[in-house]
């Protein structure tokens, strides 16, 4: 596999670095089988299929995604055991629910680091097809998935996909085992769906507050949640007065997420309301 390495050009556009370890291209590949080692899998960017030759080898189902037509063409002729399963798409802008005929599948790659933050927010919002998902991402991305609340790394992908998924740092991998080296190291890592079946919120506000709030991450609440009322329509003062707001956002754990979204509803429901009955 090493040899043949050069027959694909890493494409910069693409931000495609290809892993040259076997070793650590079958440890990435074996973390699909825990805990899910029945379902089918999706694998994303296989590039040259160095994780792709282990992963074919297990006794379920692989499709590929992949979206650079050279390594398409590179996969179709040293993988013959795949076929029809080399789907040359862009996976952002795929309907996963078609992939295996709407079954779950665990979602797992060497994944593009400057559209894997993307990649996720997609799994998030088919988390219901998608009860793992592991494999290789920039270290810094990593490790704000992975934080805990008090951290630096804590912010938006933290609480966003911790309030899904349960998060397991496994690896750091280091840049000499790629071609081209990226200037950055990179981690392994394995989310499993946890329990949750719904917030307990609005999820679509639970996102806007998330989001609004670690825009001025270093603010208390009192001042970051601002931004979610206009002048028109100002909160009131007493919704500030309440003892969360004297909080910086990255101190909050998600079930604090979920209960902040539950106030900022009600403010804004109650100014619905209002602003209804004014235009009557």
């Amino acid at each position: 596999m090493t040899s043949e390495m050069k027959q694909v050009r890493p494409k910069k556009n693409l931000g495609q670095h290809f892993l040259t370890d076997l070793s650590i291209a079958k440890r990435i590949a074996d973390t699909v089988d825990t805990p899910y080692s029945d379902l089918p899998m999706l694998e994303v960017g296989p590039g040259m299929g160095v994780m792709t030759q282990y992963l074919v080898e297990k006794p379920r189902s692989l499709k590929v995604v992949e979206i650079d037509r050279e390594s398409v063409a590179y996969l179709n002729e040293h993988f013959p055991k795949l076929k029809e399963n080399i789907l040359g798409e862009d996976f952002l802008r795929m309907d996963l629910q078609k992939v295996f005929d709407g079954q779950q599948f665990v979602l797992t790659g060497n994944y593009p680091y400057d559209i894997s933050s993307q990649i996720f927010f997609k799994m998030l919002n088919n988390r219901e097809l998608i009860p793992c998902c592991t494999g290789m991402i920039q270290r810094e991305v990593a490790l704000r998935i992975a934080s805990e609340p008090g951290n630096k790394a804590y912010g938006i992908l933290s609480v966003l996909i911790q309030a899904w998924y349960d998060v397991e740092y496994l690896f750091t991998v280091e840049p000499d085992v790629f071609n081209p080296p990226p200037k950055v190291q990179s981690a392994v890592i394995r989310m499993t769906r946890n329990k949750v079946e719904h917030l307990g919120c609005d999820e679509n506000l639970f996102k806007r507050v998330v989001k609004t709030v670690f825009n001025q991450r270093r603010k208390m609440l009192r001042v970051s949640l601002r931004p979610l009322f206009d002048a028109a329509h100002p909160a009131p003062e007493n919704f500030f007065a309440h003892e969360i707001m004297t909080k910086r956002p990255e101190q909050l754990m998600i079930q604090q997420f979920v209960e902040l979204t539950n106030l900022v509803e009600e403010v804004l429901c109650v100014r619905t309301q209002n602003f209804d009955v004014s235009q009557e």
